[in-house]
Parts: structure tokens; sequence; C-alpha cells
């Protein structure tokens, strides 16, 4: 009898829990005044990979408590709760709202970018501040709706792009404002990153049979929001996801958030008036890859309206991976050593910028500016500083509400990909590409049934 109550209890409480996805809760006040003293109560959903940098960052604030633990994978859950033996552990994190959630303060959501949104939204209109990993989310819908939920609800929120509060971007985003290099003409973006492609390239389409996933995965939870998938080893799950369209935003997505951040800071950029892409020729030319996977290699140019930081009414951005690189005499202006595999670089009338992703800056050429002297800048841990924030003291780097309207213009790119050699016209106020119109399909999903929010 005890057997039959515990699975009726577990249906009762994932029923409760896809409710709450469906119907928002009240918004309540954030949990933290600027007075309060007591520590942050901390829950992880997701902490392995990416998700188990995460865990120990916050695991060493020493105002956070890390209360719960949340991961699909049984075997990356036992090995966080070596490190935390005292949190609760969940494999579904409905189950851990539905249970948990008048016990806990903040959240951070490190798993496949396809279930960011529910994850992330719940959060936020249950009052808890939101710490998401980059892209913010699969689909420029769900961005859109995720930052004005943060801005409704009041929650403090912070985008996972770490590099962000690191020495070196915020000393070009100063750098920037400042002028140096005159009024901007063009933007060059490029993640050609050696050794980083195992988890983008596949030589064929979806494998076509599966097997029963092991004990230690709980494969429902891993779809998510996605259509259902047979489990195949080593092809999704834990890291090939990325790959894949139903889970993961490609190349450009995972890594764009953070080579677009100091540019988009610096010069104050809106959203693009259009956007466009090539991508590699086998890609494009297999209707069974172009369906399933992401491309190898894109090339993405967003136009933007000018301000009074650029040179004409409207400035280009492009962005480069894989096999292909920014132009040759773009990468010729840095000639002291190779050309950053992944960095921006902006070309005004006065000089240039290289800004090297994780790295200084460089004012171009050196000459020119050795009497420019970085700004004197506190060392700041991304993490902790989203910590700092929660508790009343700071305002955090990325707040949704810079980082969201980045983050839907390059997973607008995204779109752009899904249609090559299309230009795609943007407008952002009614959230609608204007041209050409079956693009529209591509700015959200029909999430699998139970999973809707």
């Amino acid at each position: 009898m005890k057997e039959k109550n515990d699975i009726s209890r577990r249906k009762f409480i994932l029923k409760s829990a896809t409710a709450a996805l469906a119907q928002p809760l009240l918004f309540q006040l954030p949990a933290f005044s600027k007075t309060k003293k007591a520590k942050l109560r901390h829950v992880c959903v997701g902490v392995g990979g990416m998700g188990g940098h995460d865990l120990s960052r916050f695991n060493a604030h020493p105002e956070v408590e890390i209360v719960a633990i949340c991961d699909i994978d049984e075997e990356r859950l036992a090995k966080a709760a070596e490190i935390l033996p005292n949190a609760k552990r969940f494999t579904d994190w409905r189950e851990l709202f539905a249970q948990e959630s008048g016990n806990f303060d903040s959240v951070n959501v490190s798993v496949p970018d396809h279930n960011h949104f529910p994850i992330a939204y719940t959060a936020i209109t249950n009052g808890k501040h939101v710490y998401c990993q980059k892209p913010m989310c699969h689909d420029v819908e769900e961005i859109r709706a995720l930052t004005k939920a943060a801005k409704k609800a009041g929650i403090v929120s912070q985008l996972g792009t770490q590099h962000a509060s690191g020495k070196g971007d915020r000393t070009a985003v100063q750098w920037i404002k400042e002028g140096h290099i005159g009024k901007i003409k063009q933007v060059y973006l490029c993640s050609n990153r050696p050794g980083a492609t195992e988890a983008y390239r596949f030589e064929g389409p979806r494998p076509a049979s599966g097997e029963t996933p092991p004990p230690h995965v709980h494969w429902d939870q891993f779809i998510g929001t996605a259509p259902m998938r047979p489990y195949v080893p080593k092809i999704y799950h834990p890291s090939k996801w990325r790959a894949w369209q139903d889970f993961g935003t490609g190349w450009s997505g995972d890594i764009g958030c953070h080579i677009l951040d100091a540019v988009w800071k610096g010069m104050g950029l809106t959203a693009p008036l259009s956007v466009h892409a090539r991508v590699q020729e086998s890609w494009k030319q297999s209707p069974a890859r172009r369906a399933d996977t992401w491309p190898q290699s894109n090339h993405i140019t967003w136009v933007f309206p000018g301000n009074d930081m650029t040179a004409s009414d409207e400035l280009t951005v492009e962005w480069f991976d894989g096999e292909f690189y920014p132009p040759e005499e773009i990468r010729a202006l840095y000639s002291l050593d190779d050309y950053p595999a992944e960095s921006a670089m902006l070309v005004g009338t006065e000089g240039a910028l290289l800004i090297p992703h994780t790295k200084m800056p460089v004012l171009l050429p050196q000459s020119k500016f050795q009497s420019v002297l970085s700004p004197e800048l506190e060392d700041r841990d991304h993490y902790h500083h989203f910590v700092d924030a929660c508790l009343g003291k700071v305002e955090t780097e990325s707040d949704f509400a810079v980082s969201g309207p980045m983050s839907e213009t390059v997973i607008l790119g995204t779109v752009a990909i899904r249609m090559p050699n299309t230009l795609l016209t943007w407008n952002a106020g009614k959230m609608k590409i204007s041209e050409p119109a079956e693009a529209n399909r591509y700015l959200s999903r029909t999430y699998r049934k139970g999973w809707e929010v």
C-alpha cells in the first residue's frame, strides 16, 4: 500500500508543477531587502558540465547556502552531493519548485538551451532571483517573454556571460565609450576556437533508432519542451545536444553572447534592422541535416541603426565561425601575434579596438595609443556579483534588461541560419520578421504536451 501511495503522491506533485507552468503564479516580492543579513538560499538546476562549474562558484560565496540541487543525470547529482551532502536532491525541476518554492531565494539555470525558459520563467513568477546560462533562451519569443517577466517581477537577474565581469571586457566597454578610435565604422566578431568543434560536428543525419536510457538518466526530463527523441549514447547527452536544433542553438548561439557583449554595452546598440546568414555548402545542401542539426560554419551579418557613436546612420556587425574568418585586411590590423581565434574588432575613423575573448583589449595601432592607460578596476566574480546583488549590495553586470535584447539579436542570427542567403527584415517593436514572412515560424516553438508554459 505504501508503494501505491508514493506513486499517487508523485503524480500529484508533477500535476501541481505542470499547472504552475501553465498559469504563472502571483509575483512575490524579491527575497531580500538592502538591510537583510541572512544567507542567500540558492538552488542549482543542472550540476554537470558548465552547471558543475556554476555550482562551485556559488558554493564559494560565504553568504550562500545551496539548499537543493537538480539534474536529470543521477550520476552527476551524486557527484554534486559529495560537495553538498545536506542539499536536497531532485531529478525533475518541477518537483523541486512544487516542494521547495518557499525555501529558497535564487536559482541558477545551467541546463541545455531548450529548457532555459520554462525553468527561469517559473522561478521569476515565483519571485526568485535568476542566474541563467547563455544564450538566455532557445528562441527569440522566449527571450522577450523572460525579459519582460524579470522586469515586472523586480527580481535580480544575470546572464551567464561570466567574462563580462572580467577586467578585459569592462575595460573594452570603457574605452569604446571614451571614443578613442573615433566613430565606429564596422564591427567584426569571430569564434574559431581550435579543438572546440567536437560538440557541434556530425557526419550524418539523426540516428534512425535508439535504445533504453541507462537507469541514472531521466530521459523524459532531459527532453522537456522538445519533441521526444530516442536515447542514443553520446549523441545528445551529455554535451552534443548543442549541435541539435531541438536542444541547442549551435556555435553562434553558444558563444555569440560572449563575443558581442562588450560591443553591445559599449556602443549602446539596440535591435537590428536586418540579419542575413551564409553557411557551409555541405549543410545547406543536405535536407536531412538542415532539419536536424546546426551548421558548423556561419557568417552572420546584422545591420543596426546608427547612433552618436557610429560613422554613419547604419552599422554593420559581422560574425564568423568555422570555415569563415574575418577579412584578411581586418586580421592584418593586429600584427603582434596570431589573430585571436575568439574576438571582436571594432574599426573606427581614428583607429581600431581588438577585444580578445577573456583577455585585455588592444587599441590599434599601438604606437598611436601608448598614452591611453587601462582603467583601475576592481576584481569581480560574475557569480558572486549576482549573489551580492541579490543581497542588495550592488547591481548586476548582465541584467536581463540589457542582456535580453542582446540575446534576441544573437538568436535572431540562428533564425537567419535556417534560411541561408536570405535577407530578414526585423521589426523589433512587433517582434516580427517583415520579410520574408515565412521566417517568423522560427521565432518560437510548440512545446511538447505536458511541458507547456
